[in-house]
């Protein structure tokens, strides 16, 4: 089995988890979208901004994407392209360690991988920078807050090699158990610190409904749990039959030579 085999079968995996994460988003999200854009248009006209003065709304850019474009085709197209992204990934991540997580099988190593892609790259980093709805942020700081959310992620995927590579050397003196205890113990040391010394972004506005607000992010959260927990899902069983399927041409090689 080469990496090559994990690798199509992430890329399937991921393609059948931003399905699963498009309806969840769509289904969840747009809701909290459609209020959001709501509340920042009503804003806009209550400061005069998009009017013309006899009155009249201004007419809609000519490269403006439509709203209803924006919350099926292109919603889907991007997370379709952050599913298969994710699934390579794990994929090939889960054919490397396959074997070097203690007992682990194909399914188990799967599953942690995808966990861990979950945690790292987006639980984590979220606390820090949680998502907003339209109308929430300012324009001019989106570059700072882009960037420092990278960082952030960054330095949770650093700390979870970390600590995967440091868990499995204490493994041999102090079992996978206590070994995997310490390992968690300084990822969430590390991220946990990092969050707190991150700088602080607050844009919400005074008068955004806190409700909606709590909406929107608990639908993010669930959306990518969804992408994530199936993506997981689909790649262990679809690495399991897969060893499964070149087992019995392991046995017959080793028949062969005996």
């Amino acid at each position: 089995m080469s990496a090559r085999d994990f690798l199509i079968r992430g890329l399937l995996a991921g393609l059948l988890a931003g399905l699963a994460a498009f309806a969840m988003a769509y289904v969840v999200g747009e809701p909290s979208v459609r209020a959001a854009i709501a509340i920042e248009q009503a804003g806009e006209e209550h400061t005069g901004e998009g009017r013309v003065h006899a009155g009249t709304a201004e007419p809609a850019a000519a490269d403006e994407v439509p709203r209803s474009l924006q919350s099926t085709a292109g919603l889907l197209t991007g997370i379709l392209v952050g599913g298969v992204t994710f699934g390579g990934l794990v994929g090939v991540l889960s054919a490397l360690a396959l074997g070097r997580l203690g007992r682990l099988g194909v399914r188990a190593t799967s599953l942690t991988i995808a966990g861990v892609g979950f945690v790292a790259i987006y639980a984590l980093p979220s606390l820090a920078y949680p998502p907003n709805p339209p109308g929430v942020g300012m324009s001019d700081t989106i570059g700072v807050r882009t960037a420092l959310y990278f960082l952030m992620t960054a330095i949770s995927l650093i700390a979870a090699i970390t600590a995967i590579m440091v868990g499995r050397r204490m493994a041999r003196r102090w079992g996978a158990w206590y070994a995997g205890l310490a390992a968690v113990a300084g990822y969430l040391v590390v991220t946990l610190t990092a969050v707190a010394l991150m700088p602080a972004i607050n844009e919400v506005p005074a008068g955004f409904p806190a409700t909606l607000l709590f909406n929107f992010r608990i639908a993010s959260f669930a959306t990518q749990l969804t992408l994530w927990g199936v993506l997981g899902v689909a790649l262990a069983e679809l690495g399991h039959r897969l060893v499964r399927s070149r087992q019995p041409e392991a046995r017959e090689l080793v028949d062969a030579s005996a």
